[in-house]
């Protein structure tokens, strides 16, 4: 890859010139987001790879990509013929990026890194990785003067989410955000979070694909607040609305606004985790709070308008996918993967309510599979005819809420094998979406229910089991998760995550089943509160893959009253022609 390796040393030549001796790309945007705007796309500009998660390091010598065990595959193929090597992220016999920088350095070295998406958090992080052997130089961002073409900020149109969808005003969340900055003491709180944002202003936009956000900042103090971001992106209707709450100034007047408006008696609540340096160098003299974004946390746990939106998006969703899974010819049918994930997107573009897709679109067929973020495009695109297993991970982003849902299609013949792990699989997702816990119960300490079945075999699979969801928004959301990783952010009522095990063997095939489960007040007995899952998603899982002698009597009976609810919700509702296949796919097992 000729060009990659031009691009490599066109940025060992700004190394010289700015007397460094490696430079760190994380990949993100000043508002440290999971999918950026095309500006922001640094890392795969700079190696290739085009996953949504990796750290490039290029010093003098090497050029190296850190990425984690969903984009193995990926990553490898992607810089395949450049000067860049894969390292895995948390696999034993490789180093972090900053413990191979620390030894590959010599002491004094300086590495460089734009100050614009490194963090007040993640700074210290890395210092503390360097110990004093290597000087972290945070500077304007060198790909400036090498990426000529490099896309602009972008400035699309905004509009409102209505309180009757929103559930709560902008003022009222305001109000929320005021209360918890009086009971921290502080005057202002700085938000620098994309979907923060949009959640707290009621406002959606299209800067980043997918994800419904603007790039903007937003300070909040007791009683006025200020939103950065571009006055055109309004019309003036819009315009009027949002000057009733927020005084409304350009997005790169930020850091003057702060730096004139924060006196030195102020206390200041800002997110380490989300405020880059450019930002805290305007308060860093200031007293703080630091904590998780207010809003993260109320954001969270929909409220009820929210979570009846929601339940109305999966139930319109579930329409689509039958209309769709009745339409395919898993016998003799002949399709590409894209083809099949456009069926499907025709299917929920068909109700007026669907605006679009809610993240890039997951059709990755037999060995395709394996790869669990796999995303097809015209060079990989692979025919899909005969036997093999079709993972297809796809979402949709509606009027009053959005989707995330996978199923594995089986087009021809099944083994055994492929039976006997989607068997697995399904019952690592019924133990999960059928657990009862206590009222303070982390995700990490569900995490196993999902694997237990896979763990017995030997088998497992390399991801987190669930994220959270957003409210119109992005379809990653945190601050819950259940996954391994021990994340002390109990799960509460009115939150939304993912059930999703999965088992990819490269090579061969891939299986994933997600469903979407609210969480929600369970009994109340002498040893508490406890909470349990209600399951949103609508659609049969796929019952030719299903093999009944591994399932209990209990498990069976879920997947059977599964299959029942789907029945009952979509019959009326689904095309006449698709009414055949919805019957046959809910039969009792």
């Amino acid at each position: 890859m000729p060009h990659i390796d031009e691009r490599i040393a066109s940025l060992r030549s700004q190394l010289t010139k700015q007397n460094l001796d490696a430079w760190i790309i994380n990949g993100t945007d000043p508002h440290q987001s999971e999918y950026v705007c095309k500006r922001y796309r640094t890392r795969e500009w700079i190696s290739s790879f085009t996953g949504s998660a990796g750290t490039v390091v290029i010093t003098r010598e090497a050029a190296l990509l850190w990425v984690d065990s969903r984009y193995f595959i990926q990553a490898q193929q992607q810089i395949e013929g450049s000067e860049f090597v894969m390292m895995k992220v948390d696999t034993p016999s490789y180093p972090d990026p900053y413990t191979y920088l620390s030894d590959n350095l010599q002491e004094g070295a300086k590495v460089g890194i734009d100050s614009a998406t490194l963090t007040v958090a993640a700074k210290a992080s890395l210092e503390a990785s360097f110990a004093g052997k290597l000087e972290l130089v945070p500077c304007s961002d060198v790909l400036d003067a090498i990426w000529l073409d490099r896309p602009r900020i972008p400035s699309q149109k905004v509009v409102v989410v209505p309180n009757e969808i929103a559930g709560f005003s902008a003022v009222q969340k305001l109000a929320m955000l005021r209360l918890a900055m009086a009971q921290k003491g502080c005057d202002y709180t700085i938000v620098s979070s994309l979907d923060d944002i949009a959640w707290i202003t009621n406002l959606r936009g299209s800067d980043v694909s997918y994800n419904p956000v603007f790039l903007s900042y937003l300070i909040v103090g007791r009683q006025q607040a200020w939103l950065f971001t571009n006055p055109d992106r309004f019309d003036a209707e819009t315009l009027s609305q949002v000057k009733e709450d927020f005084e409304i100034l350009a997005y790169e007047q930020v850091v003057p606004t702060l730096s004139t408006l924060v006196k030195k008696e102020d206390v200041i609540y800002f997110n380490p985790e989300k405020t880059n340096l450019l930002l805290f160098a305007s308060f860093a003299h200031n007293k703080s709070v630091t904590g998780r974004d207010i809003s993260t946390d109320l954001k969270a746990s929909k409220n009820e308008t929210e979570l009846q939106g929601m339940r109305r998006a999966h139930l319109l969703d579930g329409v689509a996918l039958v209309n769709f899974l009745a339409g395919l010819d898993t016998k003799a049918g002949k399709y590409t993967e894209i083809e099949i994930s456009d069926l499907l997107k025709v299917q929920r573009q068909r109700n007026a309510d669907c605006l679009g897709e809610s993240f890039s679109p997951i059709s990755g067929w037999a060995a395709h599979g394996a790869m669990c973020h796999y995303s097809a495009d015209e060079k990989s695109n692979a025919t899909v005819e005969g036997d093999g297993l079709l993972v297809l991970d796809t979402g949709g982003m509606y009027t009053f809420g959005l989707t995330d849902v996978t199923r594995t299609i089986l087009f021809g013949n099944a083994t055994d094998e492929q039976k006997r792990d989607y068997t697995l699989v399904l019952k690592g997702n019924l133990a999960l979406a059928g657990m009862r816990f206590p009222e303070g119960t982390c995700g990490y300490q569900l995490d196993v229910l999902a694997r237990q079945f896979l763990w017995q075999q030997g088998l497992s699979y390399f991801h987190g089991t669930g994220h959270g969801l957003g409210f119109r928004l992005c379809v990653h959301e945190g601050p819950q998760s259940i996954s391994p990783k021990p994340l002390a952010v109990p799960l509460k009522k009115g939150m939304i995550v993912s059930d999703e095990p999965g088992i990819y063997k490269e090579g061969r095939h891939g299986i994933r089943i997600e469903n979407i489960l609210a969480i929600r007040d369970d009994v109340k007995t002498e040893f508490g509160q406890f909470l349990s899952f209600e399951v949103l998603t609508i659609c049969p899982f796929e019952r030719t893959l299903i093999d009944k002698k591994l399932l209990t009597e209990v498990e069976i009976a879920m997947v059977d009253a599964y299959h029942r609810w789907v029945y009952e919700e979509l019959k009326d509702l689904v095309d006449s022609t698709a009414l055949p296949y919805l019957e046959r796919a809910t039969e009792r097992l």
